[in-house]
């Protein structure tokens, strides 16, 4: 399954995204505020990217954003934490810093709600965020999450503090993100 919107091909991650995903996960400020403390080195980083490609236990469905010229990793986005019974999930996502201010991150966010409401039928994906964390709040909101509330000291970031989040909310019945051109084509 691959997913394609104006600028970029997401697609499950590959081996061939080690190096890309160890320098995005090891960049930090990925480490801060989304860290992967086990990934240290290219075969951990395979590792990771194979976990990812592996949806079979119905966990996460997570997607790499690459150029689709080059293939480079330029984002990483994952549904998760699914609940069945009430038809909603989690999503988050990591900006390699090479792609960044380029709004390929909200793009990439955009592309899987996409797909999440109309591939998994979900009928609401939350997206939780440090308060801190200023340019994913702007991700959050231009990708068409709108903030709903703070969960008080809520999580602890990749540098030992605790942290209060944002919760922002998509729901399937909303308008869709549009300014970027458009939806995802399934391939």
């Amino acid at each position: 399954m691959q997913l394609r919107t104006g600028r970029l091909l997401l697609r499950l991650p590959t081996a061939d995204d080690d190096a890309d995903a160890l320098a995005m996960l090891r960049d930090p400020e990925v480490m801060r505020w989304n860290p992967a403390p086990k990934i240290v080195d290219l075969t951990s980083a395979r590792e990771w990217c194979r976990s990812g490609a592996d949806w079979s236990d119905g966990t996460h469905a997570t997607w790499h954003a690459v150029d689709p010229e080059t293939s480079r990793l330029l984002a990483n986005c994952s549904v998760f934490a699914f609940d069945a019974d009430n038809a909603t999930a989690k999503i988050g996502y990591r900006v390699a810093p090479w792609a960044r201010g380029r709004g390929f991150g909200r793009e990439t966010v955009d592309a899987v709600a996409r797909w999440a409401f109309a591939e998994r039928g979900l009928a609401r994906l939350q997206l939780e965020h440090a308060v801190a964390n200023v340019a994913s709040c702007r991700l959050a909101l231009a990708a068409g999450f709108a903030l709903e509330g703070t969960l008080r000291s809520a999580e602890v970031g990749g540098d030992g503090v605790r942290y209060d989040d944002h919760v922002h909310g998509r729901l399937a019945t909303e308008p869709a993100v549009a300014d970027w051109g458009g939806g995802p084509q399934a391939r």
